[in-house]
């Protein structure tokens, strides 16, 4: 059986490393490599290889952030490396297949490549794709909410920082991401993005709205306890009646070390904005 892995770490030395150890290795191609965890998920998705040793420390996205950007169905064999011992439980934790402490050798590497043989197996029998969900749902619990969204649009992939993002808009099968003067659709529903969302800083005012509360100016009345939610940018939008009890818990400030929801302010930032009862 002939492999294809792709090698992710930051360190040149280190892919070097493991570039030679896997070149000794019958029935192994080397189809790519990628120095950070945005080049990872892109070089996934293009190369489409059997396996990746993935690095578990890189800066910018490390190498659980690969697996939570990416949806089960796009995830490889999965074969975390690092010098750092402390990840090896949480490794395991996320059904890795493997685990290997750098420094490694020959015999280490070629024991991997076996399970490697070993799973591929078993995705050829459709036995893999359960593992593979429960992986990315289990750690989208530990990490609580994604830093970046992976947009594919007009023929690109590029990533978003959620914190850049103003509000949220549904659009059929989509929604649109607004950032800055700038519109992403993102193949997701409006529960789907409210859920990777982190609710102290993203409210559902509206069945087809999020808004980043952050970019809140302020409310003005409007019609049948409907409100007019006026953005930093000019954007106005509708906060529905429905929706206006989930704006209450943003009324407090929080305090100092306490966390907590981030209060709609006021043009000057100094206070929440009061509701009528």
């Amino acid at each position: 059986m002939r492999i294809r892995a792709l090698v992710v770490d930051d360190e040149p030395l280190a892919r070097e490393w493991l570039r030679n150890l896997l070149s000794r290795e019958d029935g192994v191609e080397i189809v790519g490599e990628a120095e950070d965890g945005f080049r990872a998920v892109l070089a996934i998705q293009e190369t489409r290889p059997d396996v990746v040793f993935l690095d578990v420390q890189m800066p910018g996205l490390d190498g659980f952030g690969v697996l939570e950007t990416l949806g089960p169905r796009e995830l490889p064999a999965l074969v975390f490396v690092s010098a750092f011992d402390q990840h090896a439980v949480r490794a395991f934790d996320v059904h890795a297949l493997d685990y290997i402490l750098k420094p490694f050798g020959q015999e280490r590497l070629h024991a991997t490549l076996e399970r490697v043989r070993a799973r591929l197996r078993d995705r050829q029998a459709g036995e893999a794709l359960e593992s593979l969900s429960t992986l990315v749902e289990e750690l989208r619990a530990l990490r609580s909410y994604p830093v970046w969204l992976l947009v594919r649009q007009d023929g690109r992939s590029f990533f978003v920082r959620v914190a850049d993002i103003d509000w949220v808009e549904a659009a059929r099968n989509n929604v649109l991401l607004h950032v800055g003067k700038a519109t992403h659709a993102y193949h997701d529903t409006m529960q789907g993005i409210e859920g990777k969302l982190d609710g102290r800083r993203f409210l559902r005012i509206h069945r087809s709205t999020i808004v980043n509360i952050e970019r809140v100016k302020e409310l003005e009345p409007w019609f049948n306890g409907d409100y007019v939610v006026a953005l930093r940018d000019g954007t106005k939008l509708t906060l529905s009646a429905t929706y206006r009890s989930a704006l209450k818990s943003f009324r407090k400030p929080v305090g100092p070390g306490v966390e907590g929801r981030v209060p709609a302010v006021d043009p000057a930032g100094e206070q929440a904005v009061p509701l009528e009862s």
